[in-house]
């Protein structure tokens, strides 16, 4: 019985509950603010309220970006009947460029470093690349706004020493850290009729050879008293940057120098070709080549006669590459 009772009246209070509505806010009988309640309000309410909005972002003039690259190889051989040697070898190479770019200024600026070696088991350590390049060209657009009056500057060199035949006892020194190392600096004009294709005329060029080591000198035709030679003449250099698609692209740089001090019909040439094609987002397969003719660098043959040579290198690469910002090769 006294379970009825206390469910009828559970009943009447929820039903009561829904039924009777609540009283808004504005409809409860508060008691009257005070004067002071009543001061801060108006006070407050004729306060204006800064809507903080972010600034807008200004788009930056500078774009950057690095190409990271390293292949890897290990050879090991154990009573092998045909021959050969246990090996490791490693190449590596960075790309990295910051550029700058406004309605009439570019300031382009790129470095390149490689280094690769070949560990043989048997024949020892061999310097299989190595080179450091900076590049440095400024421009201002003049006519028809594919033409950029440029200033260029160029420096080369190598990280390490390099020997003839290094695993031999009487190897001999053949290059170092700044023997040699070229310097040159260029004013012309630049001519860029696509984004992908660079054409820059120097008719006045200063290069600065420089060979700090005294025995080194007459090999890249420097006086052997002097740890510098200069020369002034005109330059063209042609830049070709093209991505065919979203993983193959070229890139390939020839420089052609004639000096009005020494010979001016024998042309200087050094010509990069870097084809990159990409296997996935951490690995790619490539093809480094350098072509140099110089005819003031005496270079011997297995007869040990020395004279001018076209030298070439070729490295072929499939291993890591890893790129960082707004990378253009």
């Amino acid at each position: 019985m006294k379970f009825r009772k206390f469910s009828f009246a559970l009943t009447f209070v929820f039903i009561f509950n829904i039924s009777y509505p609540y009283k808004s806010y504005a409809q409860q009988n508060y008691p009257p603010l005070s004067l002071g309640h009543e001061l801060c309000v108006m006070i407050a309410s004729k306060i204006k309220v800064p809507v903080l909005t972010p600034p807008e972002s200004v788009p930056s003039n500078w774009t950057k970006g690095t190409l990271i690259q390293m292949g890897f190889s290990q050879l090991s051989l154990s009573n092998w009947a045909s021959g050969g040697s246990s090996s490791v070898s490693l190449n590596t190479y960075l790309n990295t460029h910051a550029n700058y770019n406004i309605k009439t200024l570019s300031w382009e600026n790129r470095l390149q470093m490689a280094y690769g070696f070949l560990q043989s088991f048997e024949d020892g350590f061999k310097k299989s690349d190595d080179k450091f390049i900076f590049d440095s060209k400024l421009g201002y657009k003049t006519w028809g706004g594919k033409v950029y009056a440029s200033v260029l500057f160029n420096f080369r060199s190598q990280i390490a020493n390099g020997f003839d035949k290094p695993s031999n006892v009487d190897r001999k020194l053949v290059s170092a850290p700044f023997a040699p190392a070229y310097i040159s600096l260029g004013l012309g004009a630049d001519y860029r009729p696509t984004k992908s294709l660079s054409v820059l005329f120097s008719p006045l060029t200063g290069n600065l050879v420089i060979v700090t080591l005294e025995e080194l000198r007459k090999r890249y035709g420097n006086p052997e008293d002097s740890p510098l030679k200069m020369k002034l003449g005109a330059q063209l250099k042609i830049d070709y940057n093209k991505k065919f698609s979203k993983n193959v692209s070229i890139s390939t740089s020839a420089v052609f120098f004639s000096d009005f001090l020494g010979e001016p019909e024998n042309i200087k040439i050094n010509w990069d070709f870097f084809l990159d094609t990409k296997i996935n987002k951490f690995f790619s397969a490539n093809i480094r080549t350098n072509l140099i003719y110089d005819d003031e660098i005496l270079i011997e043959d297995k007869n040990g006669v020395s004279a001018p040579r076209v030298q070439f290198k070729e490295i072929l690469t499939v291993g890591f590459s890893y790129t960082i910002g707004e990378f253009k090769k």
